[in-house]
């Protein structure tokens, strides 16, 4: 392999880093050094610090606490409640290795939870129910969006839910309907309440994918009106967004499916039948992403298209014009010629009286006739 091979190669992956680690990249990546143990954690360090908030709600009451240590949320455990435990931030490799040992976590369970990200996916254990979602949110003052992985772990008293990020997720509409005791949820056990919180993470795309459809709205309005390479730029821009809603979106399908399909210890029947209308949301959700991908590739399409009218009609233009000046430069450069009028074999023309004006007359005849010809053939008539 040459010298110069290996350089670019070496640009390459420099350029895929730069882009991974760059704000506008929509997701982050953390990597094992190959051949560490099953169970292995990767904390990234700038991840933000873990929190640990608990929601112990029963038919009659709702508590909401935060929790300064793992271990205080033992009691609640214990008794006949539901209890919510919600940790944002995976900043604390000592916090959640003991979240680990007060739920007698599966090291690969757990692995799961922190090394991030992993596709969405539900796999059973022993004692619990692993749900691995990804959430997507809006940044406020900004208009893109994040990409979270929501992890939901299901016991037969409690759900444990860890979020990576710590500015916000789509669960406060959760939070209010159980303080609110708004519905049913209070009157429902752990697996109701995991169904909820699917609900919301897959409710959360839509307000996305509906700006995605206004976006393109607009872009087709001025693709067709006035394309120029910043409406290309903005399309290559929101193909690109639009396949990370895919990756991101793709999975849960099977994911929910499992859910309704399979007998699960931790899930009951009336609750897969909530679970349904998750997966058909799941399902309109990636039709829509589809969807808007097919209209961008056709924005991209017409754009090219117009473009290459427009090169066509300015072509067209060039055309007529060099058409029109051709027989005017042979006349003017046939009696351009120095010749004596006066010697035998020349141009007698030139003697002629008022032939500077005949031959202005002539030019002028000949460009007109040019003219008429050309827009009774239709050539000129679109040129604008």
């Amino acid at each position: 392999m040459s010298d110069s091979t290996l350089f670019s190669s070496s640009e390459v992956f420099e350029q895929l880093f730069e882009t991974l680690d760059s704000e506008d990249s929509y997701e982050s990546y953390a990597f094992s050094q190959p051949g560490s143990p099953p169970g292995t954690l990767i904390v990234d360090a700038d991840s933000a610090q873990t929190s640990i908030f608990l929601i112990d709600y029963n038919d009659n009451d709702a508590l909401g606490v935060i929790l300064p240590e793992p271990e205080d949320c033992i009691p609640y455990l214990d008794s006949n409640s539901v209890s919510w435990l919600d940790v944002q931030g995976l900043g604390s490799e000592e916090v959640l290795q003991r979240l680990g040992k007060v739920f007698n976590l599966h090291p690969l369970l757990l692995e799961d939870v922190v090394n991030i990200p992993q596709r969405p996916k539900v796999e059973e254990y022993e004692q619990h129910l692993l749900i691995i979602l990804r959430s997507a949110t809006l940044v406020k003052g900004s208009k893109k969006f994040a990409i979270e992985q929501i992890s939901l772990i299901l016991g037969k008293n409690y759900l444990l839910t860890v979020q990576e990020d710590v500015k916000g997720d789509c669960f406060d509409l959760v939070r209010q309907r159980i303080h609110r005791d708004k519905g049913i949820i209070r009157q429902q056990g752990t697996d109701y309440l995991a169904y909820t919180l699917i609900d919301a993470v897959v409710d959360g795309f839509f307000p996305i994918l509906e700006a995605y459809g206004e976006k393109l709205e607009s872009l087709e309005n001025k693709v067709v009106n006035n394309p120029d390479p910043k409406v290309l730029n903005k399309i290559h821009r929101i193909k690109r967004e639009l396949l990370i809603l895919r990756r991101a979106l793709w999975p849960h399908r099977d994911a929910i499916n499992s859910l309704i399909r399979d007998q699960q210890e931790f899930v009951s029947p009336a609750t897969q039948v909530y679970l349904r209308d998750c997966y058909d949301h799941t399902v309109q959700l990636i039709d829509m992403v589809e969807t808007y991908r097919e209209i961008a590739h056709s924005l991209m399409e017409i754009y090219l298209s117009s473009m290459s009218n427009r090169t066509n009609e300015v072509m067209r233009l060039l055309t007529v014009i060099s058409t029109i000046f051709i027989p005017l430069t042979f006349i003017v450069g046939v009696y351009g010629m120095n010749f004596d009028p006066n010697q035998p074999g020349n141009m007698p023309e030139l003697a002629m009286p008022y032939g500077y004006v005949i031959c202005w007359l002539v030019m002028l005849a000949i460009s007109g006739g040019l003219l008429y010809y050309f827009a009774k053939k239709g050539w000129i008539g679109g040129i604008t």
